[in-house]
């Protein structure tokens, strides 16, 4: 396609998606023909349409991801691969780097400036990929300028802080944000820790400095520690961009913020809390795209697997997710029902809150404020038509009593329980309040998990187990084994582990369990027959992860009892 052809299919393109009209585009065309500015521009200056207008409609054209840089906090490590003068030369802006998918994500104008790219990727050698995609020129123009007219790492922009005055009333404004050193600051902390994968940003207040400290792979670990004076500013920076009350610093409050950080929006779920020296902020960091995956990239046991999709086909019935907290439950259940959200089907959910938005899901978070607890919920979701509800946690007998009064009237439930084990959960519900009549025949089945760390595979050391790990590991006489124990090495910040996996139990509820469930066997009993049938407890998943060498044996200790493997 030339270039006029271009032109035109953009503006004929705007009018038959009612975003022009005729005579806008023939105005719009006649001043193009009088210089050489492309179309585009044109329209955005007669004021006929917006630069985010033209952005979208292009990229979906030429079939590339677009993004509005307004959001976009900056990478300095990705702004360290490209010279300044590399950037304005080629009208281009480097917004991230993934060093795991060695992948250096470019905005650009013009898509199809070969030069450019041909360019980026010798500089850079063919060991990076270059994703390009598709930014408005003008917001090109101003965000070069900040991004590289500004200090951006964490050292840097403290050094700033500390020879220059704070100026409270910028903070809260939405104007330049790249002159205040402390938005800065808190974007680059952000950034930080979403590249380390933490699940958590803990900022907490002494009597004497601020305490920064990330949760990676379920385990705290500090990051930083800042003299007192910057957490009052800090803190005021993450409160208005949370949409939290700066004013109140003596009662909890919960906010939420979205930015787009290494390429892609970012959730953040945002808790204060009033301490004897000053207010405790915690943010959760909610990553869609490494939280919801397909059930295939679970790491199940193929029979596992089997057995969950065909719990699935189920019409009606319960399915309960158990595990204490930060086991990875909520990822568990989205991750079951990502497996069935079609237009077929009509998913409803309540959680306490919502935690990640999906496509086509109803989703509905309780709240005081909404006068909806679980079980007014889950009444009032019956009416909507439902094929499938989730319904967040079951944690007393109106919300139990509801969801299987759900399950009993044709509804597939979904939901959440804390208990130790698959098993455990019968005489929690019978705790609750709920009947073994009502169980039997209404739960489809009990996945229990646990989420252990993965070791490094750069620096991972394996080694034969000794007597007493074989006893551990119920290795037979003479049956070689190599394990692995954690070592530490940059790549993994000399922690010897790098990410986590799920250790999963599935016991899936057949005739014979109900019958046991409904004249209340003892455990022992049920356990017996769900071996018969196949049961793979928790500690025999995490044997199998060790001796795969994924993780090690004080791992799996840590989340998991051994102690009756042992002689």
């Amino acid at each position: 396609m030339t270039e006029p052809q271009r032109k035109q299919r953009l503006g004929e393109l705007m009018v038959q998606q009612g975003l022009l009209s005729q005579d806008q585009l023939r105005i719009a065309l006649i001043e193009q023909s009088q210089n050489d500015i492309p179309l585009g521009r044109h329209l955005v200056r007669l004021g006929f349409v917006t630069e985010a207008m033209v952005r979208d409609l292009v990229a979906d054209t030429i079939g590339y991801e677009s993004i509005d840089l307004a959001p976009v906090v900056a990478d300095a490590e990705a702004l360290a691969m490209v010279p300044e003068d590399f950037a304005r030369r080629y009208h281009l802006l480097p917004i991230a780097y993934e060093e795991a998918a060695r992948q250096l994500v470019i905005a650009m104008a013009d898509m199809f400036n070969v030069v450019a790219l041909d360019q980026l990727r010798a500089m850079l050698g063919p060991q990076i990929q270059i994703k390009p995609v598709l930014a408005a020129e003008a917001q090109l123009e101003e965000y070069i300028d900040q991004f590289y007219g500004y200090e951006l790492s964490v050292d840097g922009i403290l050094r700033e802080i500390e020879t220059g005055e704070i100026d409270y009333q910028s903070l809260q404004a939405d104007g330049n944000e790249y002159t205040q050193p402390v938005v800065r600051l808190v974007g680059a902390l952000l950034m930080d820790a979403v590249k380390r994968n933490a699940s958590d940003i803990h900022f907490e207040p002494e009597l004497a400095f601020l305490r920064i400290r990330y949760r990676i792979d379920g385990v705290l670990r500090q990051v930083r520690s800042l003299h007192k004076t910057f957490w009052p500013a800090i803190a005021v920076r993450l409160k208005v961009i949370s949409g939290m009350d700066i004013a109140e610093t003596r009662a909890p409050q919960d906010g939420r913020l979205q930015i787009n950080l290494v390429g892609r929006p970012i959730d953040f779920r945002v808790a204060s809390h009033p301490t004897i020296h000053g207010e405790n902020l915690v943010l959760r960091v909610l990553d869609r795209e490494k939280s919801i995956m397909p059930l295939e990239r679970m790491g199940m046991r193929p029979n596992t697997l089997n057995e969950l999709k065909r719990m699935m086909t189920r019409p009606e019935g319960i399915v309960v997710v158990t595990g204490p907290t930060g086991s990875g439950k909520t990822t568990t259940l989205y991750s079951l029902l990502a497996h069935q959200n079609t237009e077929a089907v009509n998913i409803m959910t309540l959680e306490d809150p919502v935690e990640y938005p999906v496509t086509m899901m109803r989703q509905t978070s309780v709240a005081e404020v909404n006068k909806l607890d679980f079980a007014n919920g889950i009444r009032s979701i019956m009416r909507q038509d439902p094929d499938i509800i989730l319904v967040g946690e079951i944690r007393d007998e109106d919300t139990a009593t509801m969801a299987f009064r759900a399950a009993m009237t044709g509804h597939q439930v979904f939901t959440t329980l804390h208990t130790n084990s698959a098993l455990g959960t019968f005489p929690r519900l019978l705790d609750i309040g709920i009947s073994p009549d009502i169980m039997a025949g209404n739960i489809i089945g009990v996945v229990a998990q646990r989420l252990v760390r993965v070791l490094c595979p750069q620096c991972k050391q394996g080694h034969a187990p000794n007597e007493d790990e074989r006893t551990l590991l119920g290795l037979a006489a003479g049956q070689d084994a190599i394990i692995y124990r954690h070592v530490g090495c940059k790549r993994c910040g000399y922690t010897g582990y790098r990410g986590r996996m799920a250790i999963i139990e599935l016991l899936r509820i057949d005739s014979q369990m109900d019958a046991l469930i409904a004249r209340r066997s003892h455990l022992d009993e049920m356990r017996a027959l769900a071996m018969e049938q196949g049961f793979v407890p928790l500690a025999e998943d995490g044997v199998r992860r060790i001796l795969e060498g994924y993780t090690s044996i004080s791992e799996v200790m840590r989340v998991i009892d051994l102690t009756n493997r042992m002689r």
